[in-house]
């Protein structure tokens, strides 16, 4: 089980990576036509494969092997949590003293369960649309992340969500670490700073998203954005 937490872990952090990357194209500008990169890039995301491959079908393809592995890491860590619980029914009579053990550590499961709450809300207002705080737009990213981003209170709620990302994957990424038998006295002083940066950089990168566009830094959406679609075939 805990080898499946480790490779679920591995492929969302790939998507955890990407999808920040892909973010901070918001603040990067727009083409010669006046269309914002992250729109660009968002098209690009739904029309991966074509021709080849159908329109969506590898943008799905992918969003699959993300649910199953986010299902199979919620469900394998559950099993462990009971494991463990069933494992010492009964509680210490004195409080441990925690010498190793770190706030991240300890909260593990809490950030988890937050986090899958985070995901289910920002699914449903960037992707579905099915909560729309703010109005959303079809196929325009940088309106939407405009108009969502500039409200203080959603800036604040994704700031807050990217800080405890932050505390999950340091935790996530020694565990790794320890799980794939890499750690050692010698070089954990070296994976532990590899923790630390890997989510501080995160953490930064999500962050100068809304923050940037709270502060009004970033640009309004131009008027009329160019269009992304394929023109239509001409009739025979």
């Amino acid at each position: 089980m805990k080898a499946v937490v480790a490779v679920t872990g591995v492929i969302l952090f790939g998507f955890v990576l990407l999808h920040m990357l892909g973010n901070l194209k918001a603040l990067t500008g727009k083409d010669a036509q006046g269309v914002p990169h992250i729109d660009t890039y968002g098209r690009f995301l739904r029309t991966m494969g074509e021709p080849l491959l159908p329109h969506g079908f590898a943008l799905w393809s992918v969003r699959i092997v993300l649910l199953v592995a986010l299902v199979l890491h919620v469900g394998m860590v559950m099993r462990l949590e009971t494991q463990n619980r069933a494992a010492r029914p009964i509680r210490y009579h004195h409080r441990l003293v925690l010498v190793e053990s770190t706030v991240a550590a300890r909260t593990m499961l809490v950030t988890g369960m937050l986090l899958l709450v985070f995901i289910v809300i920002h699914v449903l207002q960037f992707t579905t649309g099915t909560i729309q705080v703010t109005p959303i737009e079809p196929e325009q990213v940088y309106t939407n992340l405009y108009n969502a981003f500039t409200v203080w209170f959603i800036a604040l709620f994704y700031v807050i969500a990217m800080g405890l990302l932050g505390l999950h994957l340091y935790h996530g990424v020694w565990s790794l670490f320890q799980t794939l038998g890499i750690d050692n006295p010698d070089r954990n002083r070296g994976l532990r700073l590899t923790a630390v940066m890997t989510a501080v950089i995160l953490f930064l990168g999500f962050c100068s998203v809304p923050l940037l566009f709270v502060m009004g830094t970033m640009p309004e959406p131009p008027g009329q954005t160019a269009a992304l679609a394929t023109p239509p075939e001409e009739s025979p």
